[in-house]
């Protein structure tokens, strides 16, 4: 996964547990495509501050999901629910009945949502 994805994916799920200052850096950073130096001018502080932030910032993210592993978790449950998906379609293409096939889109629908 690309660092900057997986970064903003972090940021939503454990932004809040940072400090409201890393929060913003990060979110600038990875969500609103602002460069360092930008970062830098917005907040009156030197690039350097910048990158120290972003770096602990980031450090303190993937401590959290090595001991959460929310995002790994929820990656899974999405692979599951999306293999599930392809098997009720794969159903639905097999049978005739009405009956089954409406059952099948009802939970389709449901794994959807």
């Amino acid at each position: 996964m690309d660092k900057n994805i997986k970064m903003s994916i972090l940021l939503d799920i454990y932004g809040k547990l940072l400090t409201e200052k890393q929060y913003n850096l990060l979110n600038d950073y990875y969500n609103n495509d602002f460069s360092q130096s930008e970062i830098a001018e917005n907040e009156k502080i030197t690039r350097q501050a910048v990158r120290d932030n972003l770096k602990k910032g980031e450090n303190n993210l993937l401590e959290y999901e090595e001991n959460l592993k929310i995002m790994e978790k929820n990656l899974i449950s999405q692979n599951k629910i999306n293999s599930a998906l392809k098997d009720i379609e794969n159903l639905k293409n097999k049978v005739s009945d009405k009956d089954i096939k409406k059952s099948l889109q009802t939970i389709e629908d449901k794994l959807k949502n």
